[in-house]
């Protein structure tokens, strides 16, 4: 078994790591994160085990190469350049995103007609170059095809994973699973990112008056949007959200103030700004959403000015 992991910044590199113990793996990934693997080795920390790895890294993919599945793990700002670059590659592939934000895997589908959902919420935080800790894991990872379904494909790659000793599922409503993530995201990252402070301390009563207000608009879009998230009412995600999803992952700081911290753009647009995006076309008001989405491009703009 080949595969392919594109865009492989923390999460690709993770994945490709553990893979690279049951598949021939060669992740596409920064020069200085290649020489670093090739030089000695890439080192993960924490929840998937700490360990030192050896698999094939690249800024490309090697010319004539067949992949039997394609991961593309980049920020959601990078999808549409990655498949364009590596459209030959992807044709007639499975194409499996393991990406933040709505949208994904429509760009995608634009390039193959093997596309796979998946839903991935695990905290992965950079020590040095092709080095990575592991911090938190909300979910087990789930696969499925998109946007609903299925087959021997996606249970092929499960066990994949599985045998990788990654925590996964297959599972058939896998949109439903990506806008469940995206409500997670949706409601923590930008706060965390404003705020400069780790999930557990939004917790404070003040910015769960917040969350509150960024889920009911999330769930009306949902409703217009015709998906149906694991959960039946904004209520009973939220339940979920205090008492599981953030005690579970209190430590972790949200990849938007990673990105901010070292002068990247966000992928606001794909999280909250796909909400309000999307609240657009259906006439529903997004006041919440939109704010966030304001004040994160607002401070891009001052730190990528600088």
């Amino acid at each position: 078994m080949k595969v392919a992991i594109l865009g492989a910044g923390a999460v690709g590199l993770c994945v490709a790591a553990k893979l690279s113990k049951v598949c021939e793996v060669h992740a596409v990934s920064r020069n200085r994160h290649c020489e670093a693997v090739k030089d000695h080795g890439f080192v993960m920390t924490g929840l998937w085990g700490e360990e030192k790895y050896c698999f094939s890294c690249s800024e490309t993919l090697p010319k004539g190469e067949k992949y039997d599945y394609i991961i593309i793990t980049s920020k959601s700002n990078a999808t549409r350049n990655i498949c364009e670059q590596f459209k030959d590659y992807m044709e007639n592939t499975p194409v499996l995103s393991l990406q933040n934000g709505i949208g994904n895997e429509e760009i995608i589908s634009e390039y193959t007609d093997n596309v796979i959902g998946g839903m991935i919420i695990t905290g992965f935080e950079w020590r040095h170059d092709a080095s990575v800790h592991v911090s938190v894991q909300a979910a087990p990872l789930r696969l499925g095809n998109f946007p609903t379904g299925a087959d021997k494909k996606v249970e092929i790659l499960t066990g994949l994973f599985k045998s990788a000793g990654i925590d996964v599922k297959e599972e058939e409503n896998i949109i439903g699973a990506i806008w469940g993530k995206t409500l997670y995201n949706a409601a923590l990252n930008p706060l965390g990112a404003i705020m400069k402070v780790p999930y557990g301390q939004l917790l404070d009563e003040n910015s769960l008056a917040i969350i509150t207000e960024i889920v009911k608009e999330i769930f009306e879009v949902c409703k217009a949007e015709g998906i149906t998230p694991e959960w039946e009412t904004a209520e009973k995600y939220l339940d979920y959200l205090i008492n599981t999803q953030i005690p579970s992952t209190a430590e972790h700081h949200s990849s938007m103030y990673q990105d901010l911290s070292v002068c990247k753009k966000t992928e606001i647009d794909f999280i909250n700004g796909a909400i309000v995006k999307k609240g657009k076309k259906y006439g529903i008001s997004t006041p919440v959403n939109s704010t966030l989405v304001n004040l994160i491009k607002f401070k891009e703009n001052l730190i990528l000015a600088k």
